[in-house]
């Protein structure tokens, strides 16, 4: 495991990160989701895809990597472009989950793998929305840390500038950016997510020109359990790109 610093709008973030396969030419970046890190990626596809470089990184914020400013997705993927950019590295395949996935959408790869990418909004239960909107009313009253009390299981824990780089993530319509991917681009999805349900999965498959969606059994969490096929798709689809 290593660190590097990469310095973006005048702060620094020191970003831990860990190469598998380091002497291989041809570079996979794999980006976790929100509230994970890199060991639960590493954990999934390490032992797979030996003819790859891979860089199993902790995003601002996230594991073992700093944050103290508050950042929109786009703000994540340059911080990533500044990274790979002192490693040297140019990733013919970026693999992203959940809240990585935008991040590698924006990063524009030869290859996108998308694993159960958010982007797409769903609407919120009642219960949720009952939420949000009591803590609309406490804010202005000053009750604004007696809201936090309402929030999302996905930012417990967090610092304030976590929290509010999440409340300016999660609600990101992202249609725009997918219609944008100009390289290859694979889908693996878990049928029974409920984070991210396999609808949205489709409609960024209609959104990415000659994209191709591979629905796989589990939840949100659905990778852990599919690595080999996701990896042997991988090679088969992405081998003209590096």
């Amino acid at each position: 495991m290593a660190s590097k610093d990469v310095t973006y709008n005048g702060h620094t973030y020191t970003l831990s990160y860990e190469l598998v396969n380091p002497a291989q030419e041809a570079v996979l970046l794999v980006l976790h989701g929100w509230g994970s890190n890199k060991e639960i990626m590493k954990q999934a596809f390490g032992k797979t895809l030996p003819q790859f470089r891979h860089i199993y990184l902790d995003m601002p914020g996230f594991g073992k990597s700093s944050n103290d400013t508050v950042l929109q997705t786009k703000d994540y993927a340059q911080i990533v472009q500044l990274f790979l950019e002192t490693l040297g590295a140019t990733p013919q395949v970026v693999m992203g989950h959940s809240f990585g996935g935008k991040v590698a959408t924006l990063l524009n790869p030869p290859c996108l793998v998308l694993l159960s990418s958010s982007g797409i909004l769903v609407p919120k239960p009642f219960g949720v929305r009952a939420k949000i909107a009591l803590t609309k009313m406490l804010r202005p009253l000053g009750f604004g840390k007696l809201s936090r009390l309402f929030a999302s299981k996905d930012v417990e824990g967090m610092s304030h500038e976590m929290y509010e780089t999440f409340k300016n993530v999660v609600n990101e319509a992202f249609e725009h950016n997918f219609s944008k991917v100009t390289g290859k681009a694979l889908l693996f999805w878990g049928k029974a997510d409920t984070a991210t349900p396999l609808w949205t999965a489709e409609k960024i498959n209609t959104l990415i020109p000659g994209s191709k969606l591979y629905p796989l059994e589990g939840d949100h969490f659905f990778f852990l359990n599919h690595a080999p096929f996701i990896a042997q798709t991988i090679s088969d689809q992405c081998k003209d790109t590096y």
